[in-house]
């Protein structure tokens, strides 16, 4: 039987657009790919701001502790806690969202905690450093939940572009792996830093 040759023309033509659907593959891969890294690089970018913010607080709280100490010396169980927790903060690596989160929230809280104390001690109440230290840290705190709806925002961005198609192909092939939200412990986002103005009620 003689077999039928395929025409020169026509395997050219498959040939070519085998090698155009390579091409366009690529660029899609490239494309696809440089966004991801640029939306990973922003996220890690925002969770390096809230890290900054978080070492400025840790800076606050020896200074924060030895003035408290100085005037509630009985509290030492609030004390201790906030001195181990702001411990346990510097030995996270600035990388690790989850874990900065969760101590965020707690040692917020028992910041605000140590700070209420003033309410039972009018001395310290008045005392100048410990005004000066209650607004830069009412301060950092705003700071910090500044830098966490940004951070959060990226991490968003990024998520979605990861899991969305075709980019979850590229995603899944080089190994991007799903961000972490920053969030602390349940209610530490209702927890405000107390208020010790003069003129606070």
């Amino acid at each position: 039987m003689t077999q039928i040759a395929t025409p020169a023309p026509i395997t050219a033509l498959v040939v070519g657009v085998v090698v155009i659907a390579a091409l366009v593959a690529g660029v899609v891969v490239w494309v696809v790919y440089n966004s991801l890294v640029a939306r990973r690089n922003k996220a890690r970018e925002g969770l390096s701001g809230i890290y900054v913010q978080l070492q400025r607080r840790a800076d606050l709280i020896p200074n924060l502790v030895e003035t408290v100490k100085g005037y509630a010396r009985h509290e030492l169980e609030t004390l201790e806690t906030v001195t181990r927790l702001r411990t346990e903060f510097l030995e996270i690596s600035r990388d690790d969202a989850d874990r900065l989160g969760t101590n965020d929230g707690l040692l917020r809280e028992r910041i605000s905690r140590l700070v209420a104390l003033a309410e039972g001690y009018p001395e310290l109440k008045a005392n100048e450093s410990f005004l000066e230290l209650q607004e830069q840290l009412e301060e950092t705190e705003d700071q910090i939940a500044a830098s966490r709806r940004i951070y959060n925002a990226n991490v968003n961005d990024y998520n979605t572009r990861a899991e969305s198609f075709p980019a979850n192909l590229v995603a899944r092939r080089f190994v991007f792996e799903r961000a972490v939200f920053f969030t602390s412990e349940a209610g530490a986002e209702s927890t405000p830093v107390a208020s010790f103005s003069n003129d606070s009620p």
